[in-house]
């Protein structure tokens, strides 16, 4: 699990910061001074640290600075007093992930360290290249094929280049992954890396959190925020999805690529910001020019290098390979021993046409190894595994809904039908607030995103079902 240094010189605050994190499945260290919380940095190994700028002895700017100094790539969201917001804004500057005013909303705060946590993982998290999969234990881009090796020369070739870069792919190759290997064997390594979705952010938000916004600029701006794209200064930022960008925003984004420069909503002040620009997208760019949903002239300034990712039905010869990283990986993740694949299973992969790609073929291998009883990995393990993983977006292949349907079956079955309906829905809702909760290892802010409720709700779901972490479940 995420490890969160809290400093902090007013113990109330961190007692009942401590009591959210530790419900949320964070561990946690705490520190009543600067001096104290860089004894903790020096000595843990910590995912993010949440520091107040108004500290005893070294303030809370010098202890920023102190703990960009020993690990730079170590995520600091500030909290601060009204009468500090022009201080954090100056430490966002400089590298801070981003500020929170106090009082805080909870639910905001949490949002924030979710993020926080994600751009740490991304910027500290090498991406291997075309390594021995046996041998690795976190994220890489596996392939010996042509298709890939033309995939690392592009890579290695605009890595130390300030470049702009377009990764184009069908869903579920890997731009991300490829994207993080750029920046990562970049000149801007020790710099931010921020990824920001463009279809994940609704579009009346995109604006505010790609550019920040004044005060006063819409209902609700209190103070002025600084926008993602002003806190990447000197790092890169990476804009998925980029084929699915509002028209408004297109042409802002043409301003930073051409100036160098950025307007905060609401603002009238040029900004000038130093990022690099990596770009993604599946969806077919000539297409959406035709059909003037997507600017020519940002087009052209950001194919200055274009990245192809083969799909998988492309690179047949990379499955084994592929199929033996994930094999070790995730028997590793599950802590079991790996199985190994039957030479039937793999001529299986091979011959099947994965439209979803690696993601797909991710998502069989882990659903594999759940039915796996340790024995290799069969044809039938797989076969099992294909018919509830296709691509589709929607309520589960007609597989899955049998598998229900047969459970319902056998719970209609009993004798005792009193509240027997009743009983369906919550034994069902039990089961699946378990599984999100086992997925995003007891994060209950996570959890309750997946499962698209509320977190009060969460929590009394968890109550009412008496649920409980399985303490197997191990750090993302």
């Amino acid at each position: 699990m995420s490890t969160i240094l809290i400093i902090d010189d007013d113990e109330q605050l961190r007692k009942s910061f401590n009591k959210l994190l530790v419900e949320e499945g964070y561990t946690v260290e705490t520190a009543p001074s600067g001096e104290t919380g860089l004894d903790i940095v020096h000595n843990k190994a910590l995912d993010l640290v949440i520091l107040d700028m108004r500290l005893p002895g070294m303030g809370g700017f010098e202890t920023f600075q102190a703990i960009h100094e020993i690990e730079r790539k170590l995520p600091v969201i500030i909290m601060t007093a009204y009468g500090t917001t022009e201080t954090a804004i100056e430490a966002t500057k400089i590298g801070a992930f981003d500020y929170i005013l106090k009082p805080f909303d909870v639910p905001e705060m949490l949002g924030v360290i979710d993020k926080a946590l994600e751009a740490g993982r991304f910027m500290r998290t090498p991406v291997e290249m075309n390594t021995i999969p046996d041998k690795i234990s976190r994220e890489a881009i596996v392939g010996q094929s042509k298709p890939m090796q033309d995939v690392y020369k592009a890579i290695g070739r605009v890595s130390p280049t300030d470049a702009t870069v377009l990764i184009r792919g069908e869903s579920g190759t890997g731009k991300e992954l490829v994207a993080r290997a750029i920046y990562q064997h970049s000149l801007r390594a020790e710099r931010p890396f921020l990824v920001i979705n463009c279809v994940a952010i609704p579009e009346n938000l995109l604006e505010s959190e790609l550019f920040g916004f004044e005060k006063g600029a819409f209902t609700g701006a209190y103070h002025r925020r600084v926008g993602k794209i002003e806190q990447a200064h000197g790092g890169t930022v990476l804009l998925d999805e980029i084929g699915d960008m509002p028209g408004t925003i297109q042409a802002k984004i043409l301003r930073l690529l051409q100036g160098k420069t950025i307007e905060r909503l609401g603002g009238r002040e040029t900004i000038p910001v130093d990022v690099r620009i990596i770009a993604a997208t599946n969806r077919n760019l000539e297409e959406a020019l035709a059909e003037e949903r997507f600017r020519e002239d940002l087009y052209y300034r950001l194919k200055v290098v274009t990245i192809w990712l083969p799909s998988l039905c492309d690179k047949p010869d990379d499955i084994p390979l592929l199929t033996e990283y994930l094999l070790s990986r995730y028997s590793s993740y599950m802590g079991i021993n790996n199985p190994g694949l039957s030479e039937e299973a793999v001529n299986m992969l091979k011959n099947y046409p994965w439209p979803g790609n690696v993601r797909e073929l991710e998502n069989t291998i882990q659903k594999a190894l759940i039915f796996n009883r340790g024995a290799p990995v069969s044809i039938e393990d797989i076969s099992q595994a294909i018919s509830g993983t296709g691509p589709t977006k929607g309520t589960g292949t007609e597989a899955d809904d049998e598998m229900v349907r047969s459970w319902i079956r056998e719970l209609l079955s009993y004798d005792n039908k009193e509240n027997m309906f009743d009983s369906c829905i919550d034994r069902f809702a039990s089961m699946t607030i378990s599984e999100a909760l086992n997925i995003t290892g007891g994060n209950r802010s996570r959890a309750a995103k997946l499962l698209g409720i509320s977190r009060p709700t969460l929590h009394s779901k968890i109550e009412k079902y008496k649920l409980k972490l399985e303490t197997s479940v191990k750090k993302d």
